[in-house]
């Protein structure tokens, strides 16, 4: 009997995933075992250190025993041996083995959370959201730079009455207050569509700051009701919430009234897009700053999921900028150089 070719296909990528699911488990044990034993090394170091009174000359002469007897191994020089000290002192406050999401993560994420955060909750925190949302570091260093911890989950919605308690403890988990855009290189006065043309070129940044989940549909998504067109600013689809996201974008302060045209977008991408399997279409309006009581007052009898968070652009570029859209990191090394030339 021959093969199917599309029976054989679907049999194949079955396959695949497997393999792939089993090689995730696989690094995901290695990994988990790695920092347990970083975790119980380090307990031993600190013991010693406190019961015989030895110094920190104890780093050198360990990181070279354990080089000559595991050469084959990383992980053993002076500078990891004391961060993995100080990575279990900082975590043995709150428990006596190593916390399970803690384990979970890689070495480098590890210490580039103990290095950037100062207590223990804030830590945990950005170890979960690494877990759930499989940063990498570059993309856990741009969430911790942008305070992901303190404005998380903090946009000013109306979900816990409009969706029911599992969707709305998600969506609320997944907006935040304020995003920042500084990575658009964009000057503070920069207008609407200036804003919408740089996210679209900075697409997959602009991703990483909306947070896992996000699939970009289009820019100016174009509707008709009644024979009328009508343009989204920008359209998404979130594959956790299993649902479209229309995201209105405006310059200034937040006016009651947008609340009310983003409510007939919900109404009309609800009504032509969705499927039956969806669930409702969820809004979120992007300001420059809101006035927090206008905010709940605008949604307060709205009854579509609506969302209000502010955004932040880079305060002021030099003029030499002001025609192109640099990168953060290319914007900071010429404002050294000028500084340093400055201080010449």
């Amino acid at each position: 009997m021959e093969l199917q070719p599309k029976e054989y296909k679907k049999w194949l990528e079955n396959i695949k995933h497997k393999i792939k699911t089993a090689q995730f488990k696989a690094a995901l044990s290695v990994n988990t075992q790695l920092m347990e034993l970083y975790w119980v090394l380090a307990k031993d170091i600190v013991n010693k250190q406190q019961d015989a009174n030895w110094g920190d000359s104890i780093f050198e002469q360990l990181s070279i025993d354990l080089k000559i007897a595991f050469p084959t191994i990383g992980g053993f020089s002076r500078r990891n041996l004391y961060a993995i000290r100080q990575w279990y002192l900082f975590y043995s406050t709150v428990s006596e083995f190593v916390p399970q999401v803690v384990a979970q993560i890689p070495w480098g994420h590890n210490r580039l959370i103990i290095s950037k955060i100062k207590n223990t909750e804030e830590a945990l925190f950005y170890c979960n959201a690494t877990n759930y949302n499989g940063w990498n570091r570059e993309q856990l260093e741009i969430q911790i730079r942008n305070n992901y911890y303190q404005t998380k989950g903090k946009a000013i919605t109306n979900f816990e009455n409009t969706l029911p308690n599992y969707q709305s403890q998600l969506a609320l988990e997944t907006l935040k207050n304020p995003y920042n855009f500084d990575f658009l290189g964009l000057e503070e006065n920069a207008l609407e569509r200036e804003i919408e043309n740089a996210m679209v070129t900075h697409i997959t940044k602009f991703l990483i700051e909306l947070g896992k989940g996000f699939a970009f549909v289009g820019k100016q998504y174009e509707i008709v009701v009644s024979e009328n067109e009508y343009f989204i600013d920008l359209l998404f689809y979130h594959l956790q919430l299993r649902c479209y996201i229309v995201i209105e974008l405006k310059t200034g302060k937040l006016k009651p009234e947008y609340a009310g045209k983003l409510n007939f977008y919900l109404s009309a991408i609800d009504t032509q897009l969705k499927h039956s399997q969806d669930n409702p279409t969820i809004g979120l309006i992007l300001c420059k700053y809101k006035d927090k009581v206008e905010a709940e007052y605008s949604l307060r009898d709205i009854q579509k999921p609506i969302g209000i968070s502010e955004y932040k652009l880079t305060q002021a570029l030099p003029k030499i900028f002001e025609t192109k859209l640099p990168t953060v990191a290319q914007l900071e090394m010429e404002l050294n150089t000028i500084e340093d030339n400055l201080n010449k």
